[in-house]
Formats: C-alpha cells, structure tokens, sequence
C-alpha cells in the first residue's frame, strides 16, 4: 500500500473540490495513483447523486453564450438545491461549460449535451466532478440552441436568475456597429424585464384575441355597463393588452417616448435595411413550463 501523504491529499482535494476525507479515502482505494482517485471521485459523484435525485433543486443559474458572428445562441437553465451553491465559483464555471458545449456542439437534449466532449472528456465527467464537490441535487433542467443567418443578441440578469436570447433577421447583409448591437441587447433587456407573450400584434393567434375581448366584455357589463358600450370598452382594454403583451408595441423601457418598434426603426435606419424579430426564447429560473 503506497503511502497517502496529507500533501497528496490537499493536492487532490484543491483538483476536484471533494472533502478532505473523501480525498484520502480515493487515494488509498487507488493505492496512491492520483488520476484513478479522481475517477473514483466521479464515480462516487455520480453513484451519490442517484440519491439526492428526489430532493428538490429549484436554486441555480441561468447562462447564455453566442458565437462570434452572432449566428448560434443558446441558454441553459442549472440547477441545484441552495443559493448558496448557486453562487460558489465552482458552479458558475460549470454553469458556463454547459452552456459554452451546448454552443459548439449540435444537439437538442440533455443527454445528448452530456455525452458530447469537452478536452478529451464528455461533459458528463465534468458534471459528475460538480457533483462530487457539492453533496446538491445538480442538473441541467433544460437548453435551447438557436441557429440563424441573422443575427443573435443575448441577455442575463444580475444574479443570473433570468436569461434571453433575441433572434433578428435582416433583409441584405449588413454589418453591425456597436451602437446598433447595443440597441439590439437593449431589446433582450426589455424581453427579460417585461416578459412579452408575443412578437407583434399580427403573432396573436385569433383565438387569444377573441377570448381576451369576450373577457373584457363581461368584465365591462359585470361593472354595469350597457352591451353596446362594453363591446367599445372590450376594444379599448384590447389595445392595452396588445402595449403590453406584444414586445414591439411595448414601451421601451429606457425611453418611455419610444416604443420597442421606435427602436427598431433606428437601427434600420442606421443599417440601411428592414429588420424582423423572428423570436425570443426566456427563462426564468425554476419557472413552470
């Protein structure tokens, strides 16, 4: 039996994160070989988190990444059961990973993200090494990735609780100055802040419009109003909804004299060309689907 040293012990736990104890107990089970004690951590992550599946995990991040051109955009939810974890350095990094894998490679599940690989190793090593360094229920809750010609802006919160991502489509190249990015992020900003259920006012199914209308109708006559007043009120509380639920009609919240459109508007002039928002994706964190 080698010898396990309090240095080779410190050595290993500054590597994976894993408690004192555990390290010691890895280094004699592999007889003082380092890399066998790290897989054996794993393992041990991994084995353990079978056993905290069941417990809630409604703390953790959101992260988002872009590629360069601003033509591939994907954001991940992370989770874990304290916010305390949620914060440690080690998480966000791991946070980061996934998202930045799920950026370079082309896949749309989970368990996809999780055998893709990441400097010679699949990303579920690294994520079987988050588990060994935090005794949480930790997952990758959900991901979303986005491919487009146009181009894609990006946004998280402070405290990375809520993320965006904004996809636009030009109609002719063009290349992008730094104030009309920035007006584009301002836009992802606005999505987060206001939570929009829709793009424009024609991206409302019919059916929503009918529903909202014969809502307000029998609000307005519940409140005594006569059927031929309250179809006029109806219409009125419908242009309100459509302020506030479609992003291009909403107010801008940077400028209140300007709607989302206004500012669209400027980038196309700026850009010499016509500019389509063809969605947006945005996650809160821990929100039901």
């Amino acid at each position: 039996m080698a010898e396990i040293t309090t240095k080779m012990v410190v050595e290993l736990r500054e590597k994976t994160g894993a408690g004192m104890g555990d390290c010691k107990k890895a280094l004699q089970e592999a007889n003082g070989d380092f890399q066998l004690a790290i897989e054996i951590l794993r393992k041990k992550g991994a084995a353990s988190a079978e056993k905290r599946a069941g417990r809630e995990a409604k703390e953790g991040i959101i992260a988002t990444a872009v590629s360069p051109d601003y033509k591939i955009g994907v954001i991940v939810e992370v989770n874990c059961e304290t916010d305390f974890v949620a914060r440690n350095e080690n998480f966000v990094n791991y946070a980061e990973l996934v998202a930045n894998t799920l950026l370079n490679n082309e896949v749309s599940t989970v368990e996809e993200l999780l055998s893709c690989k990441v400097n010679g190793e699949t990303l579920q090593d690294k994520h079987n090494e988050i588990l060994a360094k935090f005794q949480e229920n930790i997952r990758i809750r959900r991901i979303a990735r986005i491919k487009t010609n146009g181009y894609i802006s990006h946004y998280v919160h402070a405290g990375s609780k809520l993320g965006v991502l904004v996809v636009y489509d030009f109609d002719k190249p063009v290349e992008l100055d730094e104030d009309s990015k920035s007006s584009l992020r301002d836009i992802a900003m606005q999505v987060a802040a206001m939570n929009p259920m829709f793009i424009e006012k024609t991206s409302v199914p019919e059916e929503v419009i009918q529903k909202e209308i014969e809502i307000y109708k029998e609000q307005a006559i519940n409140e005594g109003k006569k059927p031929e007043i309250a179809e006029k009120i109806a219409q009125g509380r419908l242009s309100k909804f459509f302020i506030e639920q479609c992003l291009l009609e909403q107010t801008f919240i940077k400028d209140g004299n300007l709607s989302v459109r206004d500012v669209i508007t400027k980038v196309e002039n700026t850009l010499g060309c016509k500019i389509k928002i063809l969605q947006f994706v945005r996650y809160y964190l821990g929100e039901v689907e």
